[in-house]
Parts: C-alpha cells; sequence; structure tokens
C-alpha cells in the first residue's frame, strides 16, 4: 500500500472526525459505499482526483491540502515552472502533475496528466465537469459509454459525473491539460 495514499486518508479521517461525521455519513455524502469510503480512508483504494476535489471543497481545504499535507499561500497568482508542479501519485497508469498547487481559493484545479500507453481503462467518476486537452500522443476517451479520440491540439469537455476513462494510443505516452472543476 502506498505510503501516500495512508497520508492522504489519514488526513481525509481528521477532517472528517473534525466534522463531527461518521465515515458511513461522509460516504452517503459522496455517493459511495461505506466499505468503499473505509478503504480510501484506510489507504487501501486509490482515492480518484475528482472526488478528492469533492472532499475539499465539502471541508472548505483546498485539494493541495489534501494531497500533500501543505496549504497554499499565494492569493494573486502562482507560476510553476515546467518538471516543477506536485507530483500526484495517483494511480499506475496515470500521472498527475498538480498545476496550481500553491494557490488559495480555486475555482478549479489544473493537472498535466501523462497515461502510459497499453494499460486496461477503468472507469471513474466524480461530481463536476472536466476538461482535457491533449498536447501531445492520442489517446481515447470514453465518456458515459461513448468512445472518443483525440489527438494534440484536440480537447474535450464533458459531465464527469459520468464514468470516463483515458487510455493512450499507439503504444506511445498521452500528456494533456486536465482542468476539473
Amino acid at each position: 500500500m502506498s505510503e501516500q495514499l495512508r497520508a492522504i486518508g489519514q488526513r481525509v479521517a481528521e477532517l472528517r472526525e473534525i466534522e463531527g461525521l461518521s465515515p458511513e455519513a461522509l460516504a452517503r455524502q459522496l455517493g459511495v459505499s461505506a466499505e468503499l469510503y473505509r478503504r480510501y480512508e484506510n489507504g487501501e483504494e486509490d482515492i480518484p482526483v475528482g472526488l478528492l476535489f469533492q472532499i475539499a471543497q465539502g471541508f472548505d481545504v483546498e485539494l493541495t491540502a489534501l494531497l500533500t499535507g501543505d496549504n497554499p499561500r499565494l492569493h494573486v497568482y502562482s507560476v510553476t515552472r515546467a518538471g516543477e508542479g506536485v507530483q500526484v501519485d495517483r494511480r499506475a497508469d496515470y500521472d498527475y502533475e498538480a498545476l496550481a498547487y500553491n494557490f488559495v481559493n480555486k475555482k478549479c484545479e489544473p493537472f498535466l496528466v501523462t497515461v502510459e500507453p497499453d494499460t486496461e481503462p477503468s472507469l471513474n467518476s466524480h461530481p463536476g465537469q472536466e476538461f482535457d486537452y491533449v498536447l501531445e500522443g492520442r489517446i481515447r476517451i470514453i465518456v458515459d459509454g461513448h468512445e472518443i479520440q483525440l489527438a494534440a491540439g484536440d480537447c474535450i469537455y464533458y459531465d464527469s459525473s459520468r464514468p470516463h476513462s483515458m487510455t493512450a494510443l499507439d503504444g506511445a505516452p498521452a500528456r494533456f491539460i486536465a482542468i476539473i472543476a
């Protein structure tokens, strides 16, 4: 089990306890089973980024605080230099880099995502909406059963509460900007 998953789960549990919520109550609010929620909290299951975003909003904390344990500090602007975003070790087949991790009170969460080729797509969903802009490579996106192929320069905006997944095509990694709101 990843230490990062365990640390994130522990931070979520602490926030839940501070608010006086039971695991079952928070699971209901998030629309997941109590069993799955407990696996999230124990670090046994990867929490989808969109769900983490929902948890952060619900507890009025920054997503960065859940991911890293550090609070953002910048109010006017935040610059993230190439390769210096906060790495979010979320899943073996996706590499997330948080691009606005140090800005306070964000209305959305931008990520640079790299998807490795030849991975089995796993559907996930989370409240809100998502915008993905392909920078390199080609990806197949499945949204609510619809399959769309995108290449560099293409983008998609969708209801992220619908089951969705991304897969790199052509045997090469693909990189895209994902904005979760």
